[in-house]
């Protein structure tokens, strides 16, 4: 089930919104509804990352290369 949600933007986003969907050729729902997830998605990935750095850090897992380094 969808349901509509009604949002107010600056005009300067408005403005590059439109630019957008112009350039993509997609509709504003399709831009926000993408943005919403990549936003959610990102979000979701900080409060993990949150969560397991103590046991990382306790591994000696401290940069990403160190992460790459253990699974190659």
């Amino acid at each position: 089930m969808k349901n509509t949600l009604t949002i107010r933007l600056p005009e300067a986003l408005q403005k590059e919104l439109e630019l957008e969907m112009k350039a993509e050729k997609a509709s504003k729902s399709d831009i926000i509804r993408e943005a919403v997830s990549r936003y959610l998605a990102v979000r979701r990935f900080q409060r993990l990352r949150k969560k397991v750095l103590p046991f990382a850090e306790a591994q000696g897992l401290l940069t990403d290369e160190d992460v790459f380094r253990e699974i190659s």
